[in-house]
């Protein structure tokens, strides 16, 4: 049984002194006033706390009359952000929603002043508590302190109805699993399947960022468990719900071990064993930045090349002039977190000598030869052409082979010999 600290009577330094403010301004002009959601969930868990959301009774416009710094950041949805000195606070007037005819968003909102109403249209029960900052009131209709209490993930009301309306639940409830390290209740995982043709039309944009979330858990394997059993991942990749199950498993358990902090590598972690096509097929798909889009791809083609790779140094440093210098920390991270017994020290000398090179800051690429085309141009007289690109291309060739070579006068006696 989980062990939850009740907030009814919290310490002063838990609520932000701008959210009680906030909230009590409103109070004091006749509004209810609450912080709701996830801050809540947290609270009880006693987690760190990401964003303080407030919702009140007050509609749009009686939130702007009521404090003197305010930016209407999203009045037709019944949001304003009030600004109280270095910070600032979204408030957001209780509200119901419409159709979901979009299966993303509300047709149409409705505002309300009532708080269960707003509760009730909440995604899972654990996210619909809201707590009154000024009267110490816990507001909780749909228990979601017991189901914290059990670690259980509840749709509120009818989980078909909920996730029909917003394809993204489903997703959400995946990350949840992991993030929050609670179970689905059954009849909400059952629901599950039912809604991807809603899921569908989620954009990748949200996709993406659902997965980045997913990697700040300690064990993000457990989100990706759900997507896969429950058909969410075939839907986003059927390449990476095809993998064998071994291939899966490691995956998995290389994503697992990763660094917590850096969700990129771990999501490399989880498509290692993607080829390196379908890998960059779903980097685009999934809309990521260029740059964890090339990290990525270069750390999984690199980590699958090095199978290949003999004991050789020049071995080594055309494969690092071919990946770069820059992945050799992600790959030895990648390495190491995918090791079994069996292959506990399989690539330890390739490190090694990867390293040392680097150390010895061998020549790798023609701009740290000795010489260059202009050199080539005034000693031997070769115009600039395709000959002259060919013939640095071979010097650095030779000079990979062995790196005592890279002196200006070995390099043009070759030059010499090779023309």
């Amino acid at each position: 049984m989980r062990i939850l600290r009740s907030i009814v009577t919290p310490r002063p330094d838990e609520i932000p002194q701008g959210v009680r403010r906030v909230c009590e301004r409103l109070h004091a002009a006749g509004f209810g006033a609450w912080i709701v959601g996830g801050c809540v969930r947290d609270l009880h868990l006693q987690r760190e706390v990401a964003d303080w959301d407030v919702c009140t009774s007050a509609e749009p416009k009686e939130v702007m009359r009521v404090f003197e710094r305010v930016v209407p950041t999203g009045i037709a949805h019944g949001t304003v952000t009030v600004l109280d000195h270095a910070d600032h606070y979204e408030v957001t007037t209780l509200r119901g929603d419409g159709s979901y005819t979009d299966g993303r968003r509300p047709d149409a909102v409705k505002f309300l002043r009532e708080i269960d109403e707003d509760l009730a249209r909440r995604d899972f029960t654990v996210n619909a508590m809201a707590f009154d900052v000024v009267r110490h009131a816990l507001v909780d209709p749909h228990g979601g302190f017991e189901d914290l209490r059990q670690g259980l993930l509840r749709a509120v009301g009818d989980p078909s109805k909920r996730f029909g309306e917003d394809g993204l639940r489903v997703l959400r409830g995946a990350r949840f699993v992991a993030t929050l390290e609670f179970e689905l209740a059954p009849e909400t995982l059952a629901a599950i399947h039912g809604a991807l043709a809603t899921f569908r039309r989620v954009s990748r944009e949200r996709v993406h960022d659902e997965w980045k979330k997913c990697m700040k858990a300690a064990s993000p394997s457990r989100a990706f468990s759900v997507m896969k059993s429950q058909g969410i991942l075939r839907e986003i990749s059927p390449s990476l719900a095809d993998l064998s199950d071994d291939d899966w498993d490691v995956a998995l358990r290389t994503m697992d071990t990763l660094p917590r902090q850096d969700a990129v590598l771990r999501l490399a972690g989880l498509m290692h064993r993607m080829s390196p096509r379908a890998c960059d097929v779903l980097l685009k798909e999934l809309k990521f930045s260029n740059n964890d889009h090339k990290r990525i791809c270069t750390v999984v083609s690199a980590q699958q090349a090095m199978e290949g790779l003999d004991e050789r140094a020049p071995s080594h440093r055309a494969f690092l002039r071919r990946w770069g210098t820059e992945v050799l920390d992600d790959l030895i991270a990648l390495d190491t977190a995918c090791r079994t017994e069996s292959r506990h020290d399989a690539h330890e000398a390739v490190f090694v000598s990867m390293k040392k090179i680097i150390a010895d800051r061998d020549a790798l690429e023609p701009r740290q030869l000795a010489i260059n085309g202009a050199d080539l141009q005034r000693e031997l007289g070769i115009p600039p052409s395709k000959l002259l690109g060919q013939m640095i291309e071979a010097l650095m060739l030779w000079v990979l082979e062995e790196p005592s070579r890279n002196t200006s006068q070995a390099l043009l006696d070759h030059a010499k010999s090779l023309k």
